[in-house]
């Protein structure tokens, strides 16, 4: 009974699911991607036969075709997708109310109180792999672990339809051994800040001393130590549990790349508003606001501020991102931007600061909310701002 922690990850699957309506695409190299007239045109997901062919899944439809010139492109049908996730964790629940869903196709699972029932944890995961497949017509690939890190792991380490287990056993023989790119959080920057300190597998992380990692990385370095040795210890979530959210955000991927002062403000002030107006709707306030900054080659950065005190109103929201975009002072033409509010507290709770106008953020605060009922009653479009029609001096890059 000592692995019993299971994650489960759909194989390829939008692709799959596609599959599933147009039989005639099984044996061609195909792509979900999204439209090629607008700037959505990434490749969302991608099938086997797409993948041996080198396409990757978040590149430009152009160079997934010049890797692939015979690639089927389909467009996404996002309410089949909810809906096959839906019915796969109704297979999982089955075998445990402990579902925790990681994204719409991956999901962890306790079953150490299921195994009297229904066997080991790697019996279930062979159960459950089964169902899928023979119920859905779908194939998943599952991870058995003693913890949720290395059930991840496992999910990852043979695709497609396969069941993987790591017991402690495996952990220096195989574990330890895998790229540190591999392990949970780690994505392109932390892994290539880890290879700039000669960090390059799992084990490498596991073997530093904790206080050197800490140094070098913050908290990250400590978590990814605890990760790397198996010290993972978060419980997987009921399958209706209900976390309060740790963030709201807003981004867009525009029609066009901007490249003036006056593009950006524009739409920092348009997410500031979806950002603030879903604050008030959640009863929330944020004490922390995040700019995403996307440029034509997908490079990407992102930066934080924390603000002197809890805010729920668009003009102090796109304040502090315009402050956070300026700050950077980056000479890129920007295809995505996005506006997101962190450390969030009840509304009720927050406390007033004492260096703010804090009268005028409550009058904004009070006029943006009736501002939401007028548009929840009249529509989205039925008051707008002025904003767009006041000229600015910085509207242009110097």
């Amino acid at each position: 009974m000592e692995n019993g922690i299971l994650h489960v990850d759909m194989n390829n699957f939008y692709a799959s699911v596609e599959t599933l309506y147009a039989p005639e695409l099984k044996d061609m190299p195909m792509a979900v991607a999204g439209d090629k007239e607008s700037r959505h045109g990434i490749i969302l997901a991608k099938n086997m036969l797409a993948k041996k062919r080198g396409v990757q899944t978040a590149e430009p439809i152009w160079q997934a075709m010049r890797k692939c010139p015979g690639l089927k492109l389909v467009p996404p049908h996002h309410e089949r997708y909810s809906m096959f996730s839906a019915l796969a964790k109704k297979i999982y629940c089955d075998y445990t109310d402990l579902v925790e869903a990681f994204s719409l196709d991956e999901c962890w699972l306790d079953v150490y109180g299921s195994q009297r029932l229904f066997g080991s944890g790697r019996e279930i995961a062979e159960q459950i792999r089964a169902r899928v497949k023979e119920e859905l017509g779908l194939t998943v690939s599952v991870g058995v672990s003693f913890n949720k890190v290395f059930a991840k792991l496992g999910s990852d380490y043979k695709k497609p339809d396969a069941v993987t287990e790591f017991g402690r056993a495996e952990m220096e023989s195989i574990i330890w051994k895998l790229p540190a790119g591999e392990l949970l959080l780690v994505g392109p920057t932390t892994r290539n800040t880890l290879k700039k300190y000669g960090i390059n597998t799992i084990g490498d992380i596991a073997k530093m001393e904790l206080t050197t990692l800490r140094r070098l990385m913050g908290r990250a370095g400590e978590t990814l130590w605890r990760y790397a040795n198996g010290l993972d210890d978060t419980p997987v979530q009921s399958v209706d549990a209900h976390e309060d959210p740790k963030s709201i955000g807003s981004s867009t991927t525009l029609p066009r790349d901007i490249t003036t002062n006056r593009e950006v403000k524009e739409t920092l002030y348009s997410l500031s508003e979806t950002v603030a107006a879903r604050l008030r709707r959640s009863g929330l306030k944020a004490g922390e606001v995040q700019i995403t900054i996307r440029n034509p080659e997908f490079q990407e950065i992102q930066r934080q501020r924390q603000l002197a005190a809890p805010v729920c109103d668009s003009r102090s929201i796109y304040e502090a991102s315009w402050e956070l975009y300026r700050r950077e002072n980056k000479r890129w033409a920007i295809r995505l931007l996005g506006v997101r509010a962190g450390r969030l507290v009840p509304a009720g709770e927050s406390q007033i600061s004492f260096f703010e106008d804090s009268d005028g953020i409550k009058r904004r605060e009070q006029l943006e909310s009736a501002v939401d009922r007028v548009r929840e009653k009249y529509g989205s479009g039925s008051i707008n701002r002025a904003f767009a029609l006041k000229p600015h001096r910085e509207d242009r890059h110097e």
